[in-house]
């Protein structure tokens, strides 16, 4: 429970749900704010289970790229209020996502990556953008390149010797 509210939990991909919510939100409360761009659509990308049973994936909307994390397990999600800070672990790394709150949807936590999005000329390249947010959220860190035995000095490289 959040503030005497039950948890919303979603037990399959929320995709779908999320789409009717956003959109909604973009024929209402969005309509004519000057920030949104016309080109974008409302889509959900990515969503997939984390490790602990909870979802995460991008939704792009015509005002703001964003990562989501929705609770899959009521007892492992953490109980904050909205306007919070939550650090997420992916394989990638440490994230710092905002607690939101939304009545259709309940508690979510979004990490913005970008907000305005009017530097996207179309929904494609705000699509491809956000799967690959989403796709390098779950994928290792990629390992820092060997040493190898054979390095150059600075002198040397510029032809002054070793």
């Amino acid at each position: 429970m959040i503030e005497g509210r039950p948890i919303k939990v979603w037990a399959t991909d929320p995709s779908s749900e999320l789409v009717a919510v956003f959109e909604h939100i973009a024929r209402t409360r969005m309509h004519d704010v000057p920030i949104c761009n016309r080109s974008l659509q409302i889509e959900a990308v990515g969503f997939q289970r984390r490790s602990d049973g909870h979802w995460a994936g991008a939704m792009i909307t015509p005002w703001a790229i964003n990562l989501l994390c929705l609770p899959g397990q009521p007892e492992a999600w953490p109980a904050l209020a909205a306007c919070s800070k939550h650090d997420w672990h992916f394989p990638s790394g440490d994230y710092e996502f905002t607690v939101a709150e939304e009545e259709s949807i309940g508690n979510y936590h979004l990490c913005s990556l970008f907000s305005p999005v009017l530097e996207f000329e179309t929904h494609e390249a705000a699509r491809l953008t956000a799967i690959a947010a989403a796709h390098a959220l779950f994928a290792e860190p990629l390992a820092a390149p060997a040493a190898s035995g054979n390095t150059t000095s600075r002198r040397a490289f510029l032809g002054l010797g070793r």
